[in-house]
């Protein structure tokens, strides 16, 4: 990661370290998203992304200074999930609103793995001076708004049947943290 901001220590257990992804981390990255497209939903796609999309993807969070972030299994040297943030909208006035993603791997479930990386996240949001931190959470998925509730999230916004996943409609939760004071 090439912008100047660093991850602050966080205690997991021995095995899990979290760090920057690099391009190496992208194969199992994307084997995590595709598998959430496919089979989940808590991201409304409903075709899974090609490694060369979402290496583009990744370079462009790199040029854009926006970081992603790994939680990695050092016993079993994997990715157990992924974090990351980028811009909210791509409009100036918004330049300083992100819009956040956290993947876990099923198997590495219900670990404090994905609190982990939100919390990074927002430290790491924090030091880029960004002001509101978003969520976008399908109404079902409870165990991420209660998650978000715990970090300081509020609920800002309800979209009914906005998006559809597996031919249903989907409801839509917005939260969003702020970062720093107005």
């Amino acid at each position: 990661m090439s912008v100047n901001i660093a991850l602050a220590p966080y205690y997991l257990a021995p095995r899990f370290q979290i760090r920057f992804a690099t391009a190496d981390d992208l194969e199992a990255i994307l084997a995590i998203y595709n598998a959430e497209i496919l089979n989940g939903t808590a991201n409304w796609n409903d075709q899974a992304v090609s490694l060369a999309d979402y290496q583009q993807r990744f370079q462009s969070m790199q040029q854009q200074q926006f970081p992603m972030i790994v939680v990695e299994d050092q016993h079993r040297q994997q990715v157990a999930g992924y974090a990351y943030y980028a811009a909210f909208r791509a409009i100036s006035g918004y330049r300083q609103s992100i819009e956040h993603s956290v993947f876990i791997d099923p198997g590495y479930a219900r670990q404090g793995l994905g609190k982990a990386l939100m919390q990074q996240l927002i430290h790491l949001a924090i030091q880029q001076n960004m002001h509101i931190m978003v969520a976008a959470i399908d109404s079902e998925n409870k165990g991420s708004i209660v998650l978000h509730e715990q970090l300081g999230f509020v609920q800002t916004g309800y979209m009914p049947q906005v998006g559809q996943k597996f031919g249903q409609w989907r409801d839509l939760v917005w939260m969003q943290l702020q970062l720093t004071q107005a």
